[in-house]
């Protein structure tokens, strides 16, 4: 098998592991329970179709250690999808699943930097705009 026949399956397999193990990580609890301002959540892998809306992580008081890791998170995660964006290796279609599995890897490291309470706050967020996505669903005619 030549290296171009297995690169293209690695890949994809590489971003459907990102999309499906790496949020079931996110459940860890860590941080630190002093007020501050928010810093920004939203990446622009958050701004692409299917991302994770910024507002699940918005309104909170972050203390200088929460907005420090954020701040990293965020540097590291641009700097991963910017590579991925420039490879020139990769197909749209590869290049997507990569971009949503970063998107979920930094949703999931950011989630472990909120205290207990913000992280129960962020979990009925999430689970409040999953009834409201099901319920317009049902509203929707099928496809034929």
């Amino acid at each position: 098998m030549n290296k171009g026949q297995f690169a293209k399956p690695m890949t994809v397999a590489v971003g459907f592991f990102l999309l499906y193990v790496v949020p079931g990580l996110s459940r860890a609890q860590s941080g630190s329970p002093s007020p501050m301002q928010s810093p920004r959540v939203a990446s622009p892998a958050q701004a692409k179709k299917d991302a994770q809306p910024a507002d699940d992580f918005g309104g909170f008081n972050y203390t200088e250690e929460q907005k420090a890791e954020i701040d990293k998170i965020h540097r590291d995660s641009e700097s991963r999808m910017n590579a991925v964006t420039k490879d020139q290796n990769l197909t749209a279609d590869q290049k997507e699943a990569m971009l949503q599995g970063y998107a979920r890897l930094e949703y999931g490291e950011l989630f472990k930097v909120l205290t207990p309470e913000q992280q129960k706050v962020v979990r009925k967020r999430i689970d409040a705009r999953r009834a409201a996505d099901q319920a317009a669903k049902k509203k929707q005619p099928p496809r034929n």
